[in-house]
């Protein structure tokens, strides 16, 4: 059996499913945007702690030339090990809903699987991140790997160029969405979240391309 080489030696000592997960890298991305897939996501969580608190579910989209592939989706609600009743008026999620629920690790190795080699979307994506590289910490595992993209900061992005931004603001996913006269549905819950961010994220790589093909270090740099 021939062993996988790794970039980082560290991943050989690793599970199966993270060696999986970081072969993926191997490859190189697409260089245009219209070939490269994206998958957009979201995390509902206990809180925002980031040691304290717990994801309750992840929801996730493909998106590939600018086509948001509904058959093509993850979610997933985590056994919970920690329980905050100030933020269900929030989720809604309870403790004891009837949810089929799996373990924090089952819910890692399934979104590894996933999300692979792909970009990274989600809105203020700094959060998510973090929330779910706090999961693989608890479970001895490295930092995703994945480029990630932030669909406030994009936002941003399209403020600047029309001199309508305001440095200070921050902007949340109600009112983008309301900008774009995208319908709030299954506001608050994982995979409606990520299917908002991800319809806005189309109108923003439409935007920021100026409606062409172009190199996914034109929408870094912009």
């Amino acid at each position: 059996m021939i062993r996988k080489w790794f970039k980082n030696k560290e991943d050989e000592n690793l599970p199966g499913f993270w060696q999986n997960y970081a072969s993926c890298f191997e490859e190189k991305l697409p260089r245009k945007v219209s070939d490269i897939r994206f998958v957009v996501f979201d995390t509902e969580t206990t809180g925002f702690d980031f040691d304290e608190d717990r994801i309750l579910s992840i929801g996730a989209f493909r998106v590939e030339n600018n086509n948001i592939e509904i058959g093509d989706n993850f979610e997933v609600f985590l056994e919970q090990s920690h329980f905050n009743p100030e933020t269900v008026k929030i989720h809604g999620i309870i403790k004891n809903e009837r949810f089929e629920k799996i373990s924090e690790l089952e819910a890692l190795k399934g979104f590894l699987n996933y999300i692979q080699n792909s970009i990274l979307v989600a809105h203020h994506a700094g959060f998510d991140v973090k929330m779910v590289n706090k999961a693989l910490q608890r479970h001895g595992l490295p930092k995703l790997k994945n480029k990630v993209l932030d669909t406030a900061a994009l936002y941003s992005k399209t403020r600047i160029s029309s001199n309508l931004i305001d440095r200070e603001k921050t902007y949340s996913l109600d009112e983008i969405a309301e900008t774009y006269n995208i319908d709030l549905i299954e506001r608050h819950t994982a995979a409606g979240d990520a299917y908002i961010t991800a319809l806005i994220f189309m109108k923003l790589l439409n935007r920021l391309s100026n409606g062409k093909d172009v190199a996914l270090k034109n929408i870094y740099r912009v």
